[in-house]
């Protein structure tokens, strides 16, 4: 593939690496570095000048300073004469933030947004967005991918009685991604509805729909202390589910979400690669990680040779 360079960010280097690899090519060269003062200094040590750049930065880890970087990492390209920057963020960082809910609340998402336009990118590919709208915060193209392939192809190969289960959604919001994965299956679905004292604290949840005697498989976009899974997961077993299993997007696994998985009932937790796993599979035996890089690998394909990136993965060959 000519007049093209991939960069990884300080994030997730193996999930650039694994991408770089589906697409034939080395990771270009950078230098990431912090000053005495912990400022962040970006040296990209190779040529961009006419290429066509792609900065992998997933928005996990130390988030901030993965923002940070990302965005030097965009303007370092754009000033030195690349002919057009994209930027790879499987997680989105500050996704949640995404509208005004109260008084005085910041659209942290839209800032976001503008920032990564201000520091000269051209186009985003992302996943698995918390809200759609997002996509209209920028005024450049976004392409929200969906993990939902993937997803489809982990429950046949590794749950025999799949085609006796429930596609369960966490909440209200996630409804439409449960009735299109129960609809591909051609099973049931089912929420729950859930009422919040504060943020990461779950007051009371209602299930509406049918589980007895069914598999339970939660899904949703993203977990982070998991406290709205887990106790999911405990009213799903209470209406009657044979076994339950959490599969996710982005497995951010913050605070005490380590602890309540190893705790809770789940068989397995399903999470993509979109942030990465190791460090918590080492405490948790549960958690299982499904590989995305193919599909972000084929979008950056596509993207370069002009091509359509829009509702192409229900065929990508996984």
């Amino acid at each position: 593939m000519p007049n093209i360079k991939i960069f990884s960010g300080s994030s997730h280097q193996d999930l650039s690496q694994k991408i770089a690899d589906r697409l034939g090519l080395e990771l270009g060269k950078v230098v990431t570095k912090k000053f005495s003062n912990r400022e962040t200094c970006v040296e990209i040590d190779e040529s961009v000048r006419g290429e066509d750049v792609y900065i992998v930065q997933s928005g996990c880890g130390e988030i901030n300073d993965s923002l940070m970087e990302l965005l030097i990492m965009i303007n370092a390209c754009k000033i030195a004469s690349a002919s057009r920057v994209t930027a790879v963020i499987p997680c989105f960082p500050y996704a949640r933030q995404d509208k005004k809910d109260k008084s005085r609340a910041p659209i942290s998402a839209k800032l976001v947004a503008n920032m990564l336009s201000i520091a000269g990118a051209d186009h985003i590919i992302t996943m698995d967005l918390h809200a759609s709208q997002i996509q209209g915060f920028f005024d450049i193209p976004v392409d929200n991918l969906y993990a939902e392939p993937t997803v489809l192809k982990w429950i046949r190969e590794n749950i025999s009685e799949w085609k006796n289960c429930t596609i369960v959604s966490p909440d209200a919001g996630g409804a439409k991604r449960v009735t299109s994965i129960a609809d591909q299956l051609n099973v049931d679905f089912a929420l729950i509805h859930k009422e919040r004292k504060k943020a990461n604290e779950v007051d009371c949840m209602v299930l509406v729909g049918d589980v007895n005697d069914r598999v339970a498989i939660l899904v949703d976009d993203m977990a982070d202390t998991c406290g709205t899974i887990c106790l999911a997961a405990d009213k799903l077993l209470s209406a009657g589910a044979t076994r339950v299993y959490a599969i996710l997007t982005h497995g951010i696994f913050s605070g005490p979400a380590i602890s309540r998985i190893n705790t809770a009932c789940f068989e397995a937790v399903v999470v993509t690669n979109t942030i990465p796993q190791e460090d918590k599979m080492k405490h948790c035996s549960k958690i299982r990680v499904i590989d995305i890089s193919m599909i972000l690998a084929e979008a950056i394909r596509r993207t370069h040779n002009g091509e359509s990136v829009s509702y192409l993965f229900s065929h990508v060959p996984l």
